[in-house]
């Protein structure tokens, strides 16, 4: 059934998606759907009520908050030019420097080609929008449909699966899938609070510092927050260079950095040891080496996810040596 569901994944990503998508929102409401069973209201009902509140609570910020960013993304291009000439100039007056006081001539000019880089990257990603922009209307209508039946008929889907597990294993199969669940759960819905608490701190500290696209550099640094130890320093990289471009080394840049090093204070000391580290209970050099083997093997998703599949396999893991003790 694992290399079935993983061969799954694979060979039908349209459907693998976002039905990986639901399950996980089905991971993080299922709490939601006890409770209103517990007060009277049958499933079906509690998971369609469920479902209209994710819609209303979803839709609604999304259509207020994407015409925001559709015109900051669209202002912050003309800002592009500027920051590349910027990074040039400063890259030229360096190698002057280092050639001027050790008579050392760079041959390879990195900061051109990681600018060639960058334009590919945003290109490749301009001529994949369509498909992208597809994919999220395919999703508009798909996750609904599969996050309202995995709602109602989740407990039906676990019997019929365990129903398959011999006897011997059946109370220990039971357990595995009820904690991995729960720790999957309460990871992403952690993650997500954290992610969440930083772009608000971003965002605000920006709007009071007044430097422009504030709301734009406060999604980057929420989204990149997912990506462990090394999203802070992603969602942090392009508002430096943007303020260097537009404002240079004044106070404008010290405010910024000294809010996004506030900001990442608080969260590695504060949000994530509250939220996080707890659930997963994995050691910092564990950590890093999920986070390592993950982005060999999958890139950015595999850093994602890397976290939760080391959780899972140490859970697993522990079982069974548990079992092989006991016996």
């Amino acid at each position: 059934m694992i290399v079935f569901t993983i061969s799954a994944l694979f060979l039908f990503p349209r459907v693998a998606s976002p039905m990986a998508f639901s399950y996980v929102l089905v991971l993080i409401l299922s709490p939601l759907v006890t409770m209103l069973m517990k007060v009277g209201i049958s499933r079906t009902l509690a998971s369609f009520s469920i479902l209209i509140g994710v819609l209303f609570f979803s839709i609604y910020p999304v259509v207020k908050i994407i015409p925001l960013i559709t015109k900051e993304v669209q202002n912050v291009q003309y800002y592009i030019p500027k920051i590349e000439n910027y990074i040039q100039t400063q890259s030229a007056a360096i190698q002057k420097k280092i050639y001027a006081s050790t008579g050392f001539k760079l041959k390879y000019d990195y900061v051109t080609d990681g600018l060639n880089y960058v334009r590919e990257g945003i290109s490749g990603i301009i001529l994949d929008l369509p498909n992208f922009l597809a994919s999220i209307v395919e999703w508009v209508f798909i996750i609904p449909l599969f996050l309202f039946f995995m709602l109602k008929d989740m407990p039906l889907f676990k019997k019929r699966v365990l129903s398959l597990i011999p006897n011997s294993y059946f109370e220990k199969t039971y357990s595995l899938f009820y904690q991995f669940n729960k720790q999957l759960g309460d990871y992403i819905l952690a993650k997500f609070i954290e992610a969440s608490i930083l772009g608000v701190i971003i965002t605000s500290g920006l709007l009071i510092i007044d430097i422009r696209f504030a709301l734009l550099f406060g999604i980057i640094a929420a989204v990149t927050n997912v990506i462990p130890y090394l999203g802070p320093v992603l969602g942090t990289v392009p508002v430096i260079l943007f303020t260097l471009a537009e404002y240079g080394w004044g106070a404008d840049l010290g405010a910024v950095a000294t809010l996004y090093m506030i900001a990442n204070a608080v969260d590695l000391a504060l949000v994530f040891p509250i939220l996080v580290s707890k659930i997963v209970n994995l050691h910092p050099m564990i950590v890093v080496a999920s986070v390592i083997i993950g982005s060999q093997l999958l890139g950015t998703v595999g850093m994602i996810v890397s976290i939760p599949v080391a959780a899972a396999i140490k859970l697993i893991f522990s079982e069974v040596l548990e079992e092989v003790y006991n016996s």
